[in-house]
């Protein structure tokens, strides 16, 4: 589940980057609302599968709520998902508990 959910959290800020840096300009330069539109529907995707992923994970290793809020919290700055992916990494490795 760990993998899954460090996937998601990959995917999650990559949707991020697509939407902030590729579709909101064409929305803005180019007048083209349906790349905001398809993006925006992507990441929000990725973000409740974060949220549920994240919910399972912390019942499943009992993580305390630091943890749960911190990757939370994170998740909601923009690039700061590429970290959480980072920290569930050195878990998974076994560098971190």
């Amino acid at each position: 589940m760990l993998r899954i959910f460090r996937q998601i959290a990959l995917w999650e800020a990559i949707s991020t980057l697509c939407l902030f840096f590729f579709a909101m300009p064409m929305k803005y330069f180019f007048a083209t609302r349906e790349a905001v539109k398809i993006a925006g529907s992507i990441h929000g995707f990725f973000v409740v599968i974060f949220v549920i992923m994240l919910i399972m994970c912390t019942i499943e290793y009992k993580w305390n709520w630091k943890r749960t809020l911190t990757y939370f919290v994170v998740s909601l700055i923009p690039i700061l998902g590429f970290w959480v992916e980072l920290d569930v990494k050195k878990i998974i490795n076994g560098q971190k508990k």
